[in-house]
């Protein structure tokens, strides 16, 4: 029965996939550019990787679908993720030029 049953996820939290750290020798404050640079990088890793994937199904390289649904998952979701935080970064800039001092 459908109320006996327990899904149990080992899911990652959402944002974990684009976890930042901090560079050697720099603190967990650093700058935004390089926050922001590094963010970027993350999301082109996992679309290079979703790329990959698919390349290697068509190719008959790998067999495993589920594994190349995953990554086309992560990186739809991180690019939109991107997308929305540029979206709000754009919003913040015209809300900071428009003001006057």
């Amino acid at each position: 029965m459908m109320a006996d049953m327990q899904i149990h996820g080992n899911m990652e939290p959402l944002g974990s996939a684009l976890k930042v750290k901090a560079p050697a020798g720099q603190s967990e404050g650093g700058s935004f550019a390089d926050t922001l640079s590094e963010a970027l990088n993350e999301v082109n890793d996992l679309q290079i990787n979703a790329d990959k994937a698919i390349e290697d199904l068509v190719t008959g390289k790998s067999k495993n679908i589920h594994e190349t649904m995953i990554a086309l998952s992560k990186a739809e979701l991180a690019f939109k993720l991107t997308m929305q935080v540029r979206n709000k970064v754009m919003e913040a800039y015209k809300e900071i030029t428009s003001t006057t001092v």
